[in-house]
């Protein structure tokens, strides 16, 4: 989670291979659920390898998930 002061700005999850379905159903559902009770729309799982997004819908929560590989996100914040 990133936050700044008290508003989450931010929602991570950390996954190796998200392509295993009951795993990216875990994943998914905990980031949904996370984002409906801090009111958090920036969604983020940082993989191995996997480099896209996608929306999913989980109880008539329907939100943007990015997925990103660890070495990108870790260049775009080492530079930021």
């Amino acid at each position: 989670m990133i936050q700044t002061g008290t508003e989450v700005r931010e929602l991570i999850q950390v996954c190796w291979n998200p392509k295993q379905p009951k795993t990216l159903e875990r994943e998914i559902r905990s980031l949904l659920k996370a984002s409906r009770k801090l009111n958090c729309t920036k969604l983020l799982i940082i993989t191995y390898e996997d480099d896209f997004s996608e929306e999913y819908n989980w109880f008539g929560i329907k939100e943007k998930v990015v997925f990103v590989p660890a070495w990108k996100w870790m260049l775009e914040k080492s530079i930021a």
